[in-house]
């Protein structure tokens, strides 16, 4: 039973962090939320590590990794003695499936966010392409991809950089 993992809560925390307690801005937690997918660790919990960090230093990190953790915690040892007993029911693999069509809606206001903010030009949307053939098609590890997009992205940034002193803005 998988629900959608890290990225359904990508919605939330622009609700929350961005927009209504004005913690952090869009393109920060875009930022937060990318470096939190390439560490370890669950995302949102990496996430309010960053955004606590940036609030209150240390004592902010450790709080927000406090705060994300225990209520979840606490939920998950309450709710596994009873989850043995009734997802017997048909009534709650129905509560199950519609969970699930709630978490593919999530899982798209999610992709469309970071794609506004991640696919910006040509050349991103470029080694955008490229990372889902790899990973689709040839399986190849999501920390090879990283690797590869993030050379990638110094060697582009360097011939533009190299382009523009010279007096040439575009890369076409």
């Amino acid at each position: 039973m998988l629900l959608g993992g890290g990225y359904v809560i990508l919605p939330l925390l622009q609700s929350e962090l961005v927009e209504k307690k004005k913690w952090i801005n869009s393109d920060e937690l875009c930022e937060y939320y990318a470096l939190a997918q390439s560490i370890p660790g669950i995302i949102a919990a990496n996430t309010s590590i960053f955004v606590g960090y940036k609030l209150k230093k240390q004592l902010g990190a450790i709080a927000a990794i406090l705060g994300i953790i225990t209520p979840a915690f606490l939920s998950i040892i309450v709710l596994a003695s009873l989850l043995r007993e009734i997802v017997q029911y048909n009534f709650i693999q129905s509560i199950f499936w519609g969970v699930g069509i709630g978490v593919i809606i999530l899982l798209f206001l999610a992709v469309k966010e970071m794609w506004a903010k991640s696919i910006t030009d040509r050349f991103t949307c470029v080694v955008f392409l490229a990372a889902f053939i790899l990973s689709a098609n040839f399986k190849i590890s999501p920390a090879i991809i990283i690797v590869l997009a993030i050379i990638s992205g110094i060697i582009y940034k360097e011939k533009y950089e190299k382009n523009i002193l010279r007096g040439e803005d575009d890369l076409s």
